[in-house]
């Protein structure tokens, strides 16, 4: 089995205004198309961990490996590119730039990463859109499409590198119910045919009894897996 992401012994403290063990020796992998959610009580460490996963928070105990290679303790250069070619994000809030296009905000990623000419980037976008059938929205701006909508532009900019993994913090929390089933069908098609993996933090119940596996944590700890 080919594992994308894995923690081990991970461990975090806040430290003020008092110490506190917040993350208590972490450890799981995420294999090649696997659809993981993470749930648990509010406060349990959930997004905590989701950052440090991310390698947006490097101030933990323990080691991370993604693709196999060691990423705790490398520098914040090497971090940013890695998070940016290889891992995905779709938050609660889609942080779409209001004023640019559908198509101008899925493109941007890819531009930052800069291994492709704009054409080729513009030409993968469009590929993103269609996927996610919302190729017809490409020239509105992001201020006139739907909350379902944006939330579908938001997965497809965080596809736009061909990340290794998916991550997602409450990518359903702002959405009603109908949209909130068309979000995870869409997650549940991109690990069955592009062989994705995808782990998303959710409050979600009945989201994350349809994933592959369940993550459930509780005080900083992982309670079942």
């Amino acid at each position: 089995m080919n594992t994308i992401l894995e923690a081990r012994r991970i461990n975090k403290y806040f430290r003020k205004p008092v110490l506190f063990h917040v993350l208590k020796d972490i450890n799981f992998k995420i294999n090649k198309g696997e659809f993981a959610s993470i749930i648990g009580k509010s406060g349990c460490g959930k997004s905590t961990l989701l950052y440090i996963l991310s390698t947006m928070d490097t101030d933990y105990e323990g080691e991370l490996y993604l693709n196999n290679q060691l990423i705790t303790s490398q520098n914040n250069d090497y971090l940013s590119h890695l998070r940016n070619k290889s891992i995905g994000f779709v938050f609660q809030f889609h942080y779409l730039l209001s004023e640019f296009s559908v198509l101008e905000n899925v493109m941007l990623p890819a531009k930052k990463l800069a291994e492709k000419s704009i054409q080729e980037i513009e030409n993968d976008a469009m590929e993103k859109l269609k996927i996610l059938n919302i190729e017809h929205l490409a020239l509105k701006r992001a201020s006139q499409v739907s909350g379902g909508e944006k939330q579908r532009v938001a997965i497809a900019r965080a596809l736009i590198n061909s990340p290794s993994i998916i991550m997602g913090d409450e990518p359903t929390g702002n959405l009603d119910s109908h949209n909130a089933q068309n979000v995870f069908n869409i997650f549940k098609e991109l690990s069955e045919t592009q062989d994705l993996s995808l782990l998303i933090v959710t409050h979600d119940e009945d989201f994350a009894n349809k994933t592959d596996r369940i993550i459930h944590m509780e005080d900083g700890g992982i309670l079942a897996d």
